[in-house]
């Protein structure tokens, strides 16, 4: 009896040392504030995607297409979590963010910065043949017990550039192996507006997971996470996507399909994973 009872005591202290070391991950597109989308406008939207972020209890968060007023009106409904980031057009504040949300009351921020998607990844600079400027986000968070450290990636791929993108995903690989120098786990997140089979998303696949390839549990919700507004979209697109590298574990991986008055929050559907460090 004595037996029984200390190995169910290990099963309890396993099972929780694993549940606090798990932190549920959303990367979303929040489409940029654009008041001619009329009832998609933000002003209209924006309550429901901070309602989403803060139901599904989201650990850390990237978003992509984040103007400066979006960042703003998020993190005053997201009390206790900081966030990171720079407009993409001046490294400022003008343009879209690529920005990391995190729970500042589990996580301390280690290192951060940006760099941009082009032959000059320092500077405010377009690549290649974008069509915009694209920025990709980092940041190394520490859990408050010093024991876990993990590194975040956040991006958005340009849309038109196929030199672009391919040459994106090779920069961002770099930056990985130059920055993680200690082997932590990573997390590469971000609109790639890439379907699964193309050439840039095969090339991430060379060195990072794909999440709903690795996760545990069946994935959950549709393939596609690009709606367009559409609330009877196939929902058939797959352009978003959470990449893992290292010792970490994809316990959950899901497409959101939340709405509210048969209208999506965004042009796109978060996705959520749960992980384990």
């Amino acid at each position: 009896m004595k037996i029984t009872i200390f190995f169910v005591m290990i099963l309890l202290t396993i099972s929780q040392t694993i549940q606090a070391q798990t932190a549920n991950v959303i990367t979303y597109n929040i489409r940029y504030a654009n008041e001619g989308d009329g009832e998609n406008a933000w002003s209209k939207r924006k309550i429901q995607v901070t309602d989403l972020l803060r139901f599904h209890e989201a650990d850390i968060i990237g978003l992509q297409e984040a103007l400066y007023e979006q960042v703003t009106d998020i993190s005053l409904q997201l009390p206790g979590f900081d966030q990171i980031g720079v407009g993409r057009e001046d490294g400022k504040a003008r343009g879209e963010y690529s920005p990391i949300f995190y729970n500042s009351r589990k996580y301390q921020l280690k290192d951060h910065g940006w760099f941009w998607l082009s032959e000059t990844p320092n500077v405010p600079s377009m690549g290649w043949d974008a069509a915009c400027k694209r920025i990709c986000t980092y940041a190394l968070l520490e859990d408050y017990d010093k024991r876990k450290s993990v590194w975040v990636f956040n991006t958005h791929f340009d849309h038109v550039g196929d030199e672009a993108r391919i040459n994106s995903a090779q920069l961002i690989l770099e930056k990985i192996d130059s920055l993680n120098t200690r082997n932590n786990p990573v997390i590469l997140m971000g609109d790639f507006n890439l379907t699964p089979e193309s050439a840039p998303i095969a090339r991430l696949e060379t060195q990072l997971a794909d999440s709903k390839k690795v996760s545990a549990q069946a994935p959950y919700g549709p393939e596609g996470t690009y709606n367009g507004f559409n609330f009877n979209s196939e929902l058939k697109n797959r352009i978003d996507y959470i990449f893992i590298k290292g010792k970490i574990e994809v316990m959950k991986y899901g497409v959101l399909t939340d709405s509210y008055e048969q209208r999506y929050p965004s042009d796109h559907l978060p996705v959520l994973v749960e992980v384990a460090l």
